[in-house]
């Protein structure tokens, strides 16, 4: 039995459910409704429940869904989607300032580090924190500082943490050959598309026609593969982030930030609308915050030129998430953290027993507060951010990939990263998009830097 994830009806009940209540709704009569009928809690880490649900109960819960949707929002007011709702909670807003000046060695730097910290991160996605980090102590490689390896790990310690059954044969030390496909770096490749096919001003709708033509669905999770459901049913954006989309504060709007922020060197605030305009497709309040966040703070970095570290780029990073929203408060409750402990394990078990419990492993909010925290307590060196940055768990290879753009950038050129991040990766990178596949890193950092260049 084929079981799609990311779009069972039945399973999106469960997930809306627990993001009703972050957002500020009170679902429990509806909850009660859905718990008298049978209806099962979300798969904690599948992304759909092993059997097909009754036709009774996926019809309920397809009106459940719309139902909760109506629900009032006590946060509203201060978690706006809306851009300019959004700038008027931005005390700190950026100045709109003439782009600068990035070299394609500086953005080739960037894409290496993104591959390099995502493919870190890829065996152990999915793993809880403990797993992690017993898998690593056991080949002497904690405080993580270098790709994990199987070789010398006990059979029953693998037993217990499996490494991500589709990610270990190309990702663990010994497998490594090339950079192996991956959505974190399909989106940065269809960024790049939608800047060469319809310049700085593409719409959202420009967005979508790029996913139709371009992102096989097989590729999409979470929010994404919603949205191109309900694009395919006939909703238009920005009603697809909203529409039986439990997921629209994930954190699939955050990995397609980066090409935003690259190409516009030293202007943060351009960054963040160009990445508010991309999330509108998918996410809504902090999952869009989360993006412009990402843009932001790479756009700092990207004009860098040696003169600004990796905390002024987190604080252009902050400038453009509203005030009083939860990714504000996860963003600076992370780096007080980082400033206050020296070992980072305690970073992220305090992290952890804040967000654990509430929210999911690939939610928004506390994966930003991660990268917040491993890019600051590392002072953006490259190793130690992506280091610790999957070393905290979640989602591992996006918060990898996150970390090592933006301390890529800030290293500035392709040989300031040690090589043993580098040689693995071949300069060749595997992909489903367009004629990407087996595409080198300085080919797409030329091809990134004219569109950094472009009037």
């Amino acid at each position: 039995m084929l079981r799609v994830t990311w779009v069972q009806p039945e399973d999106l009940l469960g997930h809306e459910l627990v993001q009703a209540r972050l957002d500020g709704r009170e679902p429990a009569r509806i909850e009660a409704r859905w718990r008298a009928a049978g209806g099962p809690p979300a798969p904690e880490r599948a992304g759909a429940s092993p059997q097909r649900a009754s036709r009774y109960l996926r019809l309920l819960a397809e009106d459940l869904l719309d139902e909760l949707a109506d629900l009032p929002s006590r946060l509203a007011e201060d978690e706006p989607t809306d851009l300019t709702a959004i700038r008027a909670a931005c005390p700190d807003w950026p100045a709109a300032r003439p782009r600068g000046e990035t070299t394609p060695l500086a953005l080739e730097a960037a894409w290496l580090g993104r591959a390099a910290g995502c493919l870190l991160g890829k065996p152990v996605e999915k793993l809880p924190l403990d797993g992690i980090r017993a898998l690593a102590r056991a080949t002497g490689n904690w405080p993580l500082t270098t790709w994990f390896t199987a070789r010398g790990v006990p059979g029953d310690l693998l037993a217990q943490y499996p490494w991500n059954r589709r990610s270990a044969p190309t990702s663990l030390a010994e497998n490594i050959d090339g950079m192996p496909a991956d959505d974190d770096l399909d989106y940065p490749l269809l960024g790049l598309l939608l800047l060469r096919r319809h310049g700085r001003g593409f719409s959202t709708a420009d967005v979508a026609a790029l996913w139709l033509d371009e992102l096989a669905p097989g590729r999409a999770f979470t929010a994404e593969r919603v949205a191109l459901r309900n694009l395919l049913c006939g909703v238009e954006p920005p009603h697809t982030a909203r529409h039986r989309n439990p997921f629209r504060e994930w954190i699939g709007a955050l990995i397609r930030a980066d090409v935003h922020g690259w190409t516009n060197p030293g202007d943060p605030a351009a960054a963040a609308e160009q990445a508010h305009r991309d999330a509108l497709l998918t996410h809504t309040a902090n999952g869009v915050y989360a993006a412009m966040f990402t843009a932001a703070a790479l756009a700092a970095a990207a004009a860098a030129g040696g003169d600004t570290d990796v905390h002024a780029c987190l604080r252009a990073g902050r400038a453009v998430v509203p005030d009083r929203s939860r990714l504000a408060g996860a963003v600076d409750h992370a780096l007080r953290l980082a400033a206050r402990h020296e070992d980072f394990d305690d970073v992220v078990d305090e992290l952890h027993a804040a967000y654990a419990a509430t929210h999911h492993w690939v939610h928004a909010v506390p994966n930003t507060a991660l990268i917040v925290a491993a890019l600051s307590h590392a002072g953006g060196d490259f190793g130690g951010s992506v280091c610790r940055a999957v070393s905290g768990g979640w989602d591992t290879d996006s918060n990898g990939a996150a970390a090592g753009s933006v301390a890529g950038l800030l290293a500035g050129t392709p040989r300031a990263l040690p090589e043993r991040w580098r040689t693995p990766l071949k300069n060749r990178l595997a992909t489903t998009v367009a004629d990407f596949d087996g595409t080198g890193f300085d080919t797409l950092a030329r091809l990134t830097y004219l569109e950094a260049t472009r009037p």
